[in-house]
């Protein structure tokens, strides 16, 4: 087959990096397509073509790490690796948002170093966008622990305001 530079789509750094990683190998999707039903529509960037890739970490790993709280996503735009945990923003939450945190970065960093290295140098790649109402106080002892571990919640992951 002839490769047409109009039709190609752009490479994806995360693709490679997500089959060279066992816990997760073949499990990369083209665009949007590893993000759930309707959380697709907490996801808005400036030009989705620059989407080129998502991966399902919490479903990808979840055989391997059950009991685990495990992040929710990864996803690839312009070339940087962002990842998003989809949650309810209520303060009984905030626990298992720093678990999952926590998880994250250790299994980046043991398990998927190729992934932890497309992670963004100039943008903060750790982001919550909660779901349903929103319940935590901004002067709150919650929000300065949220804070301090560099997690703003937020309705929408908006690349434009990253």
């Amino acid at each position: 087959m002839k490769n047409d530079a109009t039709t190609q789509t752009p490479e994806s750094l995360l693709k490679t990096a997500v089959d060279k990683t066992e816990d997760v190998k073949g499990q990369f999707k083209t665009g949007l397509g590893a993000i759930k039903g309707n959380e697709k529509q907490k996801f808005v960037v400036p030009d989705t073509r620059m989407i080129t890739g998502s991966l399902d970490i919490d479903t990808s790993t979840a055989t391997k790490y059950p009991q685990a709280n495990r992040w929710d996503y990864a996803v690839e735009y312009d070339k940087e690796t962002f990842f998003i945990e989809v949650h309810p923003g209520s303060t009984s939450e905030i626990p298992t948002i720093i678990a999952k945190l926590a998880w994250l970065k250790q299994w980046l960093k043991e398990k998927a170093p190729e992934i932890n290295a497309l992670k963004p140098k100039n943008k903060q790649p750790y982001h919550w966008v909660y779901t349903r109402k929103f319940a935590i106080l901004p002067n709150s002892k919650y929000a300065r622990e949220l804070a301090q571990k560099h997690l703003t919640p937020v309705k929408q992951w908006n690349y434009s305001s990253l």
